[in-house]
Order: C-alpha cells, then sequence, then structure tokens
C-alpha cells in the first residue's frame, strides 16, 4: 500500500511541475497581449492634447506633462513620445506594448548620441544598451503572450518632416500671385518616384521579415501570433475642405496650417497614398504567412487639421477639451507650430499628428482589428458623434 501511495505521489508531483514553481509568460502562455512598433504616427505623438487652441495651452491639455512618460520617472528614449493615449493600450483583458519611437525608420539612425537615435525596427544593440525595436520585440515577447505585432513604418524613410517644412516654408514665402509650391520641387517629387517606392516597399518588407524573426527566436511559430500593418492616416483634407482662405496669413497664424491647396491635393493623392502603398505592397511581398492589413487612410476623415467640419476650442464656442460633444467639433490633429514651441508646452514634433482624440479614435479600430484575439484586417473610418464606454470616439471597421 505504501510503494503504491508513494508511486501515486511521485506521479501527481511530476504532473504539476516543481513545488513552488509557476509557469512564466512566454508564447501561448498568460494574458495575450498586443504590441506596437513603428514611428511617431503609432507611438503615441502629440497624444498630450485634445483639439487645438491659440488660447491657453492648458485648455487642450489632456493629459499634462507626464503624458510621454513610458517609465515611472520619465520616457525611456528620449523624445519617442509613447504617449498613454497610444492605441497600443486597446484595454479589455488585454496587455500592451508601445516600442514605437517618434522619429524612427526602418533601421535604426542618428549620430549615436543623445536623442538623436531613434530605434528602428531592427536588432542595433549598443554598449549602452540601447536596442532597436525588433530585438526590443524579442525580449519582450519572450515573456510574455504576444499576440499581434502592430507595424507602422515608412513615412520617415520618405522624409516626412521634411516635406511639411518645405510646404509650409514654400507658402510662407511666397504670395498668392505667385505661388511657390513644394510639390513641383524635384527634391519633393524624387522621393516619389516609381524607383524609390520599390526601394522603400523593400526596405518596409525586411522590417516585417526582422519582426517574424524577432517572433521566432522568441519561440513562436507564425499560428500563434498575427502582424498587422497598419497604414498612414489623412492628416489634412483637399483644398476644398479647408476652412481658412489660400490668400492671407489666417491658413497658419489661427489654423496653423499653412500650405497651397495644390500641395495639400498632392499630400492626399501622392504622399499618402505612396507610404500607404509601401505597406500593403511590403505585407503581400513578404510572403508571410499570419498578417493582415489595417487601413487608416480615412479614419480621421472630417475632423482633420483646418477641415471646414472641425474647428478650435474657441473658434466653437468651448472653454476646455472635456466640455460635453467637444470631440465631435474640434480637430483631431495637431496644429503645425512654429512660434508657439519656443516657450510652452508644445513640441515642433508634434505637430501634424493625430492628437488625444485622434490617438482614441485610432485605439478604437485597432480594438475592432483584435476583435477579441480572432486578428482581422480592414478598413476604419468615422462612426457616430459622442463616445463608447472606453471614452472613444465611435469608429467602424469594415
Amino acid at each position: 500500500m505504501r510503494a503504491a501511495v508513494r508511486a501515486c505521489l511521485i506521479v501527481s508531483i511530476a504532473l504539476l511541475g516543481p513545488v513552488g514553481s509557476a509557469a512564466a509568460d512566454g508564447p501561448g502562455v498568460g494574458t495575450p497581449t498586443v504590441v506596437t512598433l513603428g514611428d511617431s504616427a503609432i507611438s503615441g505623438e502629440a497624444g498630450r492634447w485634445a483639439g487645438n487652441t491659440n488660447t491657453a495651452s492648458w485648455r487642450v491639455d489632456a493629459l499634462g506633462s507626464t503624458a510621454y512618460w513610458d517609465t515611472p520617472s520619465g520616457e525611456a528614449i528620449a523624445g519617442c513620445h509613447r504617449s498613454k493615449a497610444a492605441q497600443a493600450h486597446i484595454g479589455g483583458g488585454v496587455a500592451s506594448a508601445n516600442l514605437a519611437c517618434s522619429g524612427a525608420k526602418t533601421t535604426t539612425g542618428g549620430t549615436g548620441s543623445g536623442q538623436d537615435l531613434k530605434p528602428g525596427i531592427d536588432f542595433y544593440s549598443d554598449a549602452q544598451g540601447r536596442k532597436g525595436q525588433a530585438l526590443a520585440l524579442q525580449e519582450y515577447a519572450s515573456t510574455h503572450n504576444v499576440r499581434a505585432v502592430v507595424v507602422m513604418i515608412g513615412a520617415n524613410n520618405y522624409g516626412f518632416a521634411a516635406i511639411v517644412e518645405r510646404c509650409v516654408l514654400n507658402w510662407a514665402t511666397s504670395p498668392s500671385w505667385w505661388k511657390n509650391y513644394c510639390s513641383d520641387d524635384s527634391d519633393m517629387t524624387s522621393r516619389f518616384t516609381a524607383a524609390r517606392q520599390a526601394q522603400e516597399t523593400e526596405n518596409v518588407r525586411q522590417a516585417l521579415l526582422r519582426v517574424s524573426q524577432a517572433m521566432s527566436n522568441a519561440g513562436y511559430s507564425p499560428s500563434q501570433y498575427t502582424i498587422i500593418g497598419q497604414t498612414y492616416w489623412s492628416p489634412v483634407p483637399r483644398g476644398t475642405g479647408m476652412r481658412y482662405p489660400e490668400s492671407g496669413w489666417t491658413r497658419q497664424s489661427i489654423g496653423g496650417c499653412g500650405a497651397w491647396n495644390r500641395d495639400l491635393n498632392w499630400a492626399n493623392d501622392t504622399v499618402v497614398i505612396a507610404m500607404n502603398s509601401t505597406m500593403r505592397n511590403a505585407v503581400a511581398a513578404s510572403g508571410l504567412p499570419n498578417t493582415r492589413v489595417l487601413d487608416m487612410q480615412n479614419a480621421l476623415a472630417g475632423r482633420r487639421l483646418c477641415e471646414n467640419t472641425v474647428g478650435l476650442l474657441e473658434e466653437k464656442g468651448l472653454s476646455y477639451w472635456y466640455q460635453t460633444g467637444a470631440s465631435d467639433v474640434t480637430e483631431w490633429v495637431n496644429q503645425i507650430r512654429t512660434v508657439s514651441t519656443c516657450c510652452g508646452n508644445y513640441y515642433i514634433q508634434e505637430s501634424f499628428h493625430p492628437n488625444y482624440w485622434g490617438q482614441l479614435a485610432l485605439r478604437n479600430c485597432l480594438r475592432q482589428a483584435w476583435n477579441a484575439g480572432t486578428v482581422r484586417g480592414g478598413t476604419c473610418t468615422r462612426g457616430a458623434n459622442g463616445k463608447n464606454s472606453y471614452g472613444e470616439p465611435h469608429m467602424v471597421l469594415s
């Protein structure tokens, strides 16, 4: 009898595992987790501000001075601006990690010192402990149950910030009777030739393959997670949709959107289209079996910067960002700021990015794509006015 009991105990202990130990989270084990990789478009840049105003900044300050802290005492990487409003944090029992960084390209770049180093989607590592986003993903995924990896990258490969700067500068320094367009500057148009788009598509494809390699290195099979390739949003309407006149100074001095109508059309018809085709084509060319595309191109339509369907806080008779209905009548994209960043709380790099409301809208889209763990792609657009139970604008994924 004692022998039989002893044998039973041995079998039971073997089934239970070592006494006092607990299974570590990892591939397929633990709380399902979403991870975001990429640049400022997904890191949460501008997520501090809920709408725009030319009065006191505190009227639209939704998250305060710690908006971009991703550690208890500040930013893990200065300038990455991984805001608390970032779309990664879909909640509902799903954990999240935001590894994206404002200014990032497909590979790590910069001088290698201070804020200038931007981790790309690669396996970069240096003596200071700085790591590329693919390596960071690999290490994180090895101890967390990562079920979806959202990738949004490519805009900085095309020089997005330089394009915006040139278009605003050309508008500000040329008269309405002799317009100097950015859309016909050779160093702008050369960024979107067929050859350049093929090059950047290959760069994004390689980044996606490194994501797959990172997950494989962490012990995942393709069936255990999904890679979501996410497209960029249009931040401004075409010229006919602007609420400030093309001539005069109000388009920039009040609206923070100084650009000629023709250049706004070019931004929508060429720049955004090229960046989004790059992601779609890279996903298709990757050959990876576990990919989906989440199309955000028109997600902000109707709430874009200087669009004639919305306005500044003061233009809509509002005093604070949190007043009832504010998300329905104010802008979801941050103003292009210049002088106002010299001594206030704004950053130039926040310009032209989805603000707090825009980030929450994109988060709603991602939660729908998460689809309770059965990840799907689709096209996300704005829904009815009002907000859902998470305090996010209503969005529709079709």
